[in-house]
């Protein structure tokens, strides 16, 4: 009889415990998958969003806001216009156990210019000197002044010095060790990535302690997880299924507008046709925007007249799309010699943005109307962002939000002229080149007053969206999800589209 009902006793032990583990657990159907787990190594958005699970900035953005807040650093000071200084968190500690000191801020920003493990080498070789005072207090100094600088801090996560000198480097890219609120338990490429909660969280553990995240990247297999009840959350919401997302009445829509803008990037190589602003004016007119919304993207995105977004510094607030008028895009190319029109490449990913091939093509069919021919060029986005980083191409589609919230940095990285030197032009990857607005990039770097390099950076949009024609701008995304009713998971969007775990929690 005693060991009957040992056995019940145990059983029911584990059925509640199962059911504690399932009331605390969720499972995610993300649009894109990680590369690695090395945080320096990978600096697309699919990337760092993994990452903010399992490791922290000196800073962090919050919430649907993304308001810039404390992290591993409790305060922070502009001491001069290079000079930073940081008083770091005490009592953090990594998942291994180890602390979290001011050595591993000094070794973390060294390793950033290391190419062989960082994407973000330009940031890296950007820092002149790192001065520990003790074991929380230290100041980074810049080699010129940067004025986004502190903006960046939340994707500049700090790993721990000795974990990562001791492990082996293969290790280190597939086993992250941070001091984030989730501690990695498995990665299993193309299948699965859990987490568990950090229970000894600076900011408090978690609610949700167990995630699993199923990377698939194929909508409708990422749709029928969803309605089967396999996952309780997809993002990127695919456009052709979001009536019948809808009309589920299991299923719940969850959107707000995306601060990505899509746009095409041009060449204006000497002696080529998009070195002719009436070419580039041609282009853009020719492209019919609304109805790229309507059929392409079923109404989900609006219309862009530049690149940066409202909460962006730079953001120009009656900047007006060129209108929709075949016919002066015709007369226009008549007029730059090119009545009989001439051919084009139009490269793009076919797996990275919202029906990013479907918009490429549809690119070519309105400019083969006014008779310019484009040979298509869509790739998978780990052969065509390596594309963008050579400046190999002429003419392609590509989306952008900046993460610091300023222009500034966007120019200095996608419409300075390439000078891999001084880190500049490094994600210009059509070579555009133009003197002028180089030069007003490199003025507003060193403008230490907001007001004035706000207004600066507003000049330097107008003059690269309309006297320049720059880049032909799209659309803004927008972003949506689905959530299952019965998940009971209480979730708002951020405005970088990261799925931080920690900021959600079960109803």
């Amino acid at each position: 009889m005693k060991k009957t009902l040992s056995i019940l006793l145990a059983m029911a032990v584990l059925l509640l415990a199962g059911q504690v583990w399932a009331q605390s657990s969720i499972v995610v159907a993300q649009d894109d998958s990680p590369r690695m787990m090395n945080p320096h190594g990978d600096d697309s958005d699919a990337g760092l969003q993994y990452f903010a699970n399992f490791f922290d900035g000196l800073l962090q953005r919050k919430g649907p806001d993304g308001i810039l807040a404390p992290a591993l650093a409790v305060k922070w000071e502009r001491q001069d216009a290079l000079n930073w200084k940081f008083w770091l968190r005490k009592g953090v500690t990594f998942h291994n156990g180890n602390p979290f000191t001011a050595e591993d801020v000094k070794f973390t920003f060294e390793r950033l210019s290391n190419p062989e493990v960082s994407e973000f080498v330009n940031a890296g070789k950007s820092i002149d000197s790192i001065t520990i005072h003790d074991d929380y207090t230290l100041t980074i100094k810049t080699k010129e002044p940067i004025p986004w600088f502190i903006n960046n801090l939340h994707q500049t996560f700090i790993m721990d010095k000795e974990d990562t000198t001791a492990r082996d480097p293969g290790d280190v890219m597939v086993r992250p060790m941070g001091t984030g609120a989730y501690k990695f338990v498995e990665w299993v490429k193309g299948s699965y990535v859990k987490m568990e909660a950090n229970e000894n969280y600076w900011e408090g553990a978690p609610s949700i302690k167990n995630v699993e995240i199923r990377p698939i990247t194929e909508s409708s297999t990422r749709f029928a997880a969803l309605v089967s009840g396999q996952v309780g959350m997809l993002t990127g919401v695919p456009v052709e299924l979001y009536d019948q997302i809808k009309k589920n009445n299991q299923l719940e829509i969850v959107s707000r507008p995306a601060r990505r803008s899509i746009f095409l990037a041009l060449a204006n190589t000497p002696g080529t046709p998009m070195a002719d602003m009436r070419v580039r004016q041609a282009i853009y007119m020719a492209i019919n925007e609304d109805e790229i919304i309507e059929k392409v993207m079923r109404g989900q995105a609006s219309p862009a007249a530049q690149i940066p977004d409202q909460p962006t510094i730079g953001y120009v607030a009656d900047l007006k799309r060129l209108p929709y008028n075949p016919d002066k895009a015709k007369q226009l190319l008549k007029e730059a010699g090119y009545e009989k029109g001439f051919a084009i490449t139009l490269s793009g990913p076919n797996d990275r943005y919202i029906q990013d091939a479907k918009i490429i093509e549809a690119v070519a069919k309105y400019l083969a109307k006014i008779g310019i021919t484009v040979t298509l060029d869509a790739k998978p986005k780990s052969i065509f962002f390596p594309e963008v980083n050579q400046g190999k191409l002429e003419f392609y589609l590509i989306g952008w939000f900046d993460g610091t919230f300023d222009m500034g940095r966007t120019y200095s990285k996608l419409a300075h002229s390439r000078d891999k030197e001084r880190g500049f032009g490094e994600l210009n990857g059509a070579g555009y080149s133009d003197s002028a607005i180089d030069e007003l990039i490199e003025s507003t770097a060193v403008m230490l007053d907001a007001t004035t390099r706000g207004k600066a950076l507003q000049d330097l949009n107008k003059m690269a969206m309309v006297d320049k024609i720059i880049w032909i701008p799209l659309h803004y995304q927008m972003d949506v999800y689905a959530v299952r009713k019965d998940s009971k998971l209480a979730f708002q969007p951020r405005p970088d589209r990261w799925m931080v775990y920690k900021e959600l929690s079960l109803k």
